[in-house]
């Protein structure tokens, strides 16, 4: 009977503690009061941002607000998510509101960016009279803002009609051009002309390392150029991301390409005595060095990832000697680990005249919901203390610092960088607007085969990662016989000139049909070769 007592007193204390420690709050109605932010950022920015954004917007307003994110995974999938969305939205705005027929020509052209519009409708296709409407319609795809990625993600999101003028550049015009974020810098461009996306944070790619696991592998040296992941040591010692997934790394394989083409074009401004058809020579030359360079890196692979962060986390773990990754990754995990345990063994580097300094943007969606709310977001975002979130230490104890992490990015604004504020950022001697001036970037280069690239990489070392491992392995463990190398680095299936005047078309014209065939006929072709590579390293005479 007693223990019956005990039980029932037990459950009583259970169900009315909650009630006796309640604390009324402030109902925020979502429905009216929030903004809905779709990003490939990590938990430590959404909270940062999100909190950041709540006060400063209170203190502004005296309203609460809610900061509803949306995780997708990467900038890809969030790109396929949101043309999904506009899809359906926009068929059911052309058949229930523009009582029109939905069909295949339809659907190609509405976000046909190739599709040159008139002044007048008169004369209108129904390929332009689907784009015309689209441009002028509030479709929706629920959210509001798209935060984060990379600037060939939001541009193309621009070109396609899904992302809209935000009013920051006329209501701020003092935060951008010659008193603020310039437009453009080294090649990289930082936000778009017509306010539909705005350069948010800066990024540059690198490695992290583990220098325990270096030394585990007889590595006295830190990696510092892109070229040293092909180090044979390095077998199965490399993390990589999937760049199917991320934009962002997709741009850190186009650095390899553009960094090996600016070494091509050096080289033969040295020994070549005529002039002329130099930069012509250096991109199809350095193009074809940077495909067999991927192609080792990913030899030495010990896997691909969705995720951005693993390399970072598995390099920390020791799971992988070296990773690829955007810096921020590098330098938070670095840090994270530092201060968890004064553990000093993970570094980060960025390759000198390796990586472009390029902007993370942030735009507004068409049809966005809460439009005036998201507008005041991204005017957060881009203020001083916004910007402040990026860069300051979280122990700075200083009005504007992170609360809780140190995120470790590097803020857009120039006037960031004063003297006052240097000595409370994590990376004071880190100076964007300085370090940008040892990497041009050349978007005419690979800028029009951004999308191919990520294609070719797929097809040649994803689909067929294990076989291009065995291949690899067998080079190594056969000392590299010449024959077999030679025909391992060869990549003229892909010379520059065959992706962009045979692949190109295809890959970009939205036939998914006719990309699946290529794929696998190129996989096919490049199975042989691995296979091939394999027999001729284990011949004798090779």
């Amino acid at each position: 009977m007693k223990r019956n007592i005990s039980v029932l007193c037990l459950l009583l204390v259970v169900v009315v503690l909650p009630f006796l420690f309640y604390q009324a709050q402030e109902v925020i109605d979502h429905k009216t009061q929030s903004v809905v932010v779709v990003s490939p950022h990590n938990e430590s920015i959404r909270y940062e941002f999100g909190r950041g954004f709540r006060e400063w917007y209170k203190e502004r307003t005296g309203k609460e607000i809610y900061v509803d994110w949306r995780v997708l995974g990467g900038t890809s999938e969030i790109s396929r998510y949101l043309q999904g969305e506009y899809t359906a939205s926009f068929k059911n705005h052309w058949e229930k509101e523009l009582g029109n027929d939905w069909n295949t020509e339809v659907l190609l052209n509405f976000v046909n960016r190739r599709l040159q519009l008139d002044d007048s409708a008169d004369d209108d296709r129904l390929k332009e009279k689907a784009r015309r409407a689209y441009l002028s319609s509030n479709v929706s795809c629920g959210i509001d803002v798209f935060f984060g990625g990379g600037t060939y993600d939001h541009n193309r999101q621009a070109q396609l009609g899904n992302t809209i003028s935000n009013r920051l550049l006329t209501t701020k015009p003092e935060w951008f051009g010659s008193t603020g974020i310039p437009q453009n810098l080294s090649g990289e461009e930082y936000w778009d002309k017509e306010g539909r996306w705005l350069g948010a944070v800066l990024s540059a790619y690198g490695m992290i390392y583990n220098e325990d696991s270096l030394r585990r592998l007889g590595m006295d040296s830190v990696p510092s150029q892109w070229w040293d992941l092909t180090d044979p040591r390095l077998l199965g010692e490399v993390a990589v991301c999937d760049p199917t997934k991320s934009g962002s790394i997709t741009q850190a394989f186009e650095m390899i390409i553009q960094q090996q083409i600016q070494l091509e074009l050096e080289r033969l401004k040295i020994n070549e005595t005529n002039a002329e058809n130099l930069e012509y020579q250096a991109i199809r030359s350095g193009w074809e060095a940077g495909l067999r360079m991927i192609r080792k890196i990913f030899g030495n692979a010990q896997y691909f990832t969705d995720s951005s962060m693993k390399p970072s986390i598995d390099v920390s773990l020791g799971q992988a000697a070296v990773g690829m990754t955007i810096d921020f990754y590098g330098r938070f995990q670095v840090e994270s680990t530092s201060n968890r345990s004064g553990d000093r063994r993970l570094g980060f580097i960025s390759p000198k005249g390796g990586t472009t300094i390029s902007a993370d943007p942030i735009s507004l969606l068409r049809g966005a919901p809460n439009q005036e709310i998201a507008e005041l977001f991204i005017e957060f975002v881009l203020s001083l203390a916004g910007q402040k979130l990026w860069s300051f230490q979280s122990s700075a104890q200083v009005e504007g610092a992170p609360q809780r992490f140190s995120l470790r990015r590097t803020a857009i604004r120039p006037g960031v960088y004063t003297k006052e504020n240097l000595p409370y950022m994590s990376d004071p001697d880190y100076l964007p607007y300085e370090r940008a001036s040892e990497f041009s970037y050349h978007a005419g280069w690979t800028s029009p085969l951004f999308n191919e690239i990520r294609f070719l990489i797929r097809v040649m070392c994803l689909d067929l990662h294990t076989e291009l491992k065995v291949a690899w392995r067998a080079l190594i463990d056969n000392d590299f016989p010449p024959r077999a190398l030679a025909l391992f680095e060869d990549v003229t299936l892909l010379t520059y000139d065959t992706v962009m005047e045979k692949y190109a078309p295809m890959i970009g014209s939205g036939d998914h049909e006719g990309e699946v065939v290529l794929a696998r006929e190129l996989g096919a072709l490049f199975r042989m070769q691995y296979q091939q590579v394999k027999r001729l390293a284990e011949t004798v005479d090779s």
